[in-house]
């Protein structure tokens, strides 16, 4: 934005980007919280951690706890829009307590389903690509994985 001339007429109603909250919380939210987390647990000390209420959202549901119980304060804020002022003011939705290993294993371990279910969802995409035309013949996974 420094050549403000050149972008004055720049139109923002076409669609952005969205953000990648997966990767955010795979490269960043997590080593903070396993090198951070485990310093302030070893010293009996409580942490908060703020963040954004989209971001919150595409986090796997965090086993909750009691506020007295808890080692961790997820601090979930969002932006309202001042009508008045026509400005985003930064709102505070909620607080979610939880405690320190239960939360860093659901944000790390993967929910595991089963291989069945997972060979059918590949089948199904196989399948609706075949029959779009996108791909050439093929035999069913299935199939190939008995052989």
């Amino acid at each position: 934005m420094a050549d403000r001339l050149r972008c004055k007429d720049m139109s923002w109603t076409t669609p952005r980007v969205a953000p990648d909250y997966l990767s955010s919380s795979r490269k960043r939210l997590v080593p903070q919280l396993i090198y951070k987390g485990e310093i302030l647990k070893a010293w009996g000390k409580k942490q908060a951690v703020v963040l954004h209420e989209g971001f919150f959202n595409t986090l796997p549901p965090l086993p909750t706890t009691d506020p007295a119980h808890a080692d961790i304060a997820w601090l979930i804020y969002g932006l309202e829009l001042d009508a008045k002022d026509q400005r985003y003011r930064l709102v505070h939705r909620r607080t979610e307590y939880t405690a320190f290993r239960a939360a860093l294993d659901r944000v790390t371990l993967p929910a595991i389903g089963s291989m069945e279910t997972f060979m059918n969802l590949l089948q199904d995409k196989l399948d609706e690509k075949l029959n779009e035309g996108h791909a050439p013949d093929a035999p069913a996974l299935g199939d190939v994985l008995s052989e």
